[in-house]
């Protein structure tokens, strides 16, 4: 799984003109300082979003927080796996996070 959901992920962020993938055993994308995707060793995918939207957003893809190493990573939501399919909904909020963090103070 983790092999083929890398492979989606670069696919995703290829379509990005704005950012590019990160890391070799840690996959990610960041901008301003701020990571705001990444795949985890379990091949599972995370967006960072402002609280207001990761509430939203968990609702509206029955999702939860992102989960990685044994951490809970605060502000990001788990992109089911269904949702992998949908490339051109994946590479909206993929932008929509790197606006998110853009507003955020650089670090």
């Amino acid at each position: 799984m983790w092999d083929e959901n890398l492979k989606i992920y670069d696919q995703l962020v290829g379509q990005c003109p704005r950012f590019k993938r990160k890391g070799q055993t840690v996959p990610y994308t960041s901008a301003n300082g701020h990571m705001f995707s990444f795949i985890n060793k379990a091949g599972e995918l995370g967006i960072r979003f402002s609280k207001k939207v990761q509430e939203q957003y968990f609702e509206k893809f029955n999702t939860s927080i992102f989960e990685s190493h044994g951490a809970t990573m605060k502000g990001y939501i788990l992109i089911p796996n269904k949702m992998l399919t949908d490339h051109k909904a994946l590479i909206k909020l993929l932008n929509e996070s790197y606006d998110y963090v853009m507003t955020l103070d650089p670090k």
